[in-house]
This record gives C-alpha cells, sequence and structure tokens, in this order.
C-alpha cells in the first residue's frame, strides 16, 4: 500500500532474469542503511530468531538451519500473448530439474485483492541450500538459456533474497509475500520496531500457519529499493479474509505508516 492506502487496505505479508540473470548484467547493490537484520521466522505461532547482516557481511554469519529464499517476479510486455507467458512458466518450471542446487520451487500468478502489485503478475519462489546454490545457480548455462525463452516477452523483473526456514507445505496453501521500502530519514529504531510490529502478529492472528521474514540480500540490482521481505503463508483464502481486516494487523499498520516510504504486495497460490 502507498502510504495513503495504508489506513484502508491491509499489508499482506510475502518469492528469478538474469530472472535474475534474464536482465542486464549489473553491479550488486550496496549494503542497506538500516540496521543489523533480525531474520525471524514463525510457524505456526512458533518464533525462532537468528541474527543475520547486510549483504557484504552475510558470508561471516551462521545460517545453519536456514535456506536461502529467492523470489522473483515479472510483467509482461502488451505483446506477449497467452502462449508466449505459458512457454516462460513452462521453461523455468524445467529448471530444478536441470540445476541441482534448487531445492524447492513454487510458482503462480498474482491473485492479492489489495492492488499493490505494481503490475507484477507472476510470481517465482526458488530455495537454495546456501549461497553456493545461488552461485551455481545464477550463471547457470540452462538458467542463461531461461533467460533467451523470457527476454522478448518480459517487461520488468523485481527480485528479493532473504534466509528463511524450510517449511512443511499444505495443500492449497496461500503465499502472502510483503516487500517494504522505508523513507531515507526512517531511524534503526523505527524499522525495528516494524520489524518486531510484524513478527508478533502470529502470536495474535492464527489463521497465519507460517511465517519467515528477512532482509534483501540478492547480488541483482532488481529490488527497485525495496529492503524488507515478509512472506506469511495461510492455509487457504479464507485464512488471509480474516487476516486483512484483523485488529491486530490494523494495529499494525498505524506503526509502519510514519515510517513507510512504498509497500508492494503479491499473493499467490502455487502452481495456479
Amino acid at each position: 500500500m502507498r502510504p495513503s492506502q495504508l489506513a484502508s487496505t491491509a499489508l499482506c505479508f510475502l518469492a528469478i532474469a538474469t530472472c535474475v540473470s534474464c536482465g542486464p548484467a549489473e553491479t550488486p547493490e550496496p549494503p542497506s542503511s538500516t540496521a543489523p537484520q533480525e531474520d525471524t521466522t514463525v510457524t505456526d505461532s512458533t518464533v525462532e530468531t537468528t541474527d543475520a547482516t547486510e549483504p557484504a557481511e552475510a558470508a561471516k554469519e551462521d545460517h545453519s538451519g536456514h535456506v536461502l529464499r529467492h523470489a522473483v517476479f515479472f510483467s509482461f510486455k502488451e505483446t506477449a500473448t497467452e502462449n508466449d507467458i505459458k512457454g516462460v512458466i513452462a521453461a523455468f518450471a524445467k529448471l530444478p530439474s536441470k540445476i541441482d542446487s534448487i531445492i524447492d520451487f513454487q510458482w503462480g500468478t498474482n491473485n492479492s485483492p489489495e492492488g499493490l502489485n505494481d503490475g507484477f503478475t507472476h510470481c517465482f519462489f526458488l530455495t537454495f541450500k546456501d549461497e553456493a546454490g545461488r552461485a551455481e545457480y545464477l550463471p547457470h548455462l540452462d538458467h542463461k538459456a531461461f533467460g533467451d525463452v523470457l527476454r522478448p516477452h518480459n517487461d520488468k523483473v523485481f527480485v528479493i533474497d532473504y534466509w528463511g526456514t524450510p517449511q512443511e507445505k499444505m495443500e492449497n496453501e496461500l503465499k502472502h509475500a510483503v516487500f517494504f521500502k522505508f523513507k531515507d530519514d526512517a531511524s534503526a529504531a523505527a524499522v525495528k520496531e516494524v520489524e518486531k510490529g510484524f513478527a508478533a502478529l502470529p502470536s495474535k492472528i492464527d489463521t497465519i500457519k507460517a511465517f519467515e521474514w528477512g532482509k534483501n540480500n540478492s547480488p541483482e540490482r532488481h529490488s527497485h529499493g525495496f529492503t524488507h521481505c515478509f512472506m506469511v503463508t495461510f492455509a487457504d483464502a479464507a485464512g488471509r479474509e480474516t487476516y486483512l481486516p484483523h485488529a491486530d494487523h490494523e494495529a499494525f499498520v498505524a506503526v509502519l505508516k510514519p515510517s513507510l516510504d512504498e509497500v508492494r504486495v503479491l499473493d499467490f497460490t502455487p502452481g495456479e
């Protein structure tokens, strides 16, 4: 939600270019100026918190028990046909069988009712065991070949990587991906308050079945300035319907609003 919409529209939580390699070669983004990352994962309202840091320092951190998420979103050119888009999806979906370092893969089309997707329609959520897995994937010949399939039809790409925690999948689950860009003058304390406020919601709203968040550590320049990803999982769309107008969610929005510059939200049901 843009700041003017936050009071009436609840935020939701979210997850390939050089999909990452599917776009032009670019240099790594500089580290964020915000405080060191606290990577919090919640599953069934149980909170696990581990320290993490900015991209330049990530290699020094112990990420045992965590996995590296690679969330990619596409918008397509107006000239792209339905068959063109189906071809891109099919080519992407074949990559896990060609690149061993992809340990999980989900995709779906945006179905968020909030209208905060900024034109992005297709969501791809890859998981690697570690940074070495991502380092194998990005320059892989099959990934580059996929870029050749995507490039003629792709309009924009949005990529956020972050550390998450392995979770059991649910049938018909709904992934709710939320991305924040904070104001330049937002203090580290204010950002920390937002992080903690969001991480507290699973203990207050029982339709949140899984939750994880992290700060972007992608080596690519497709984040569009967004620094934080929050991925919320509901059992189904009914869970989201309970969550959005929930009083505790609305109270969190009040905490968020003063520090937020921009929000991007995409929801998807894997395989749909």
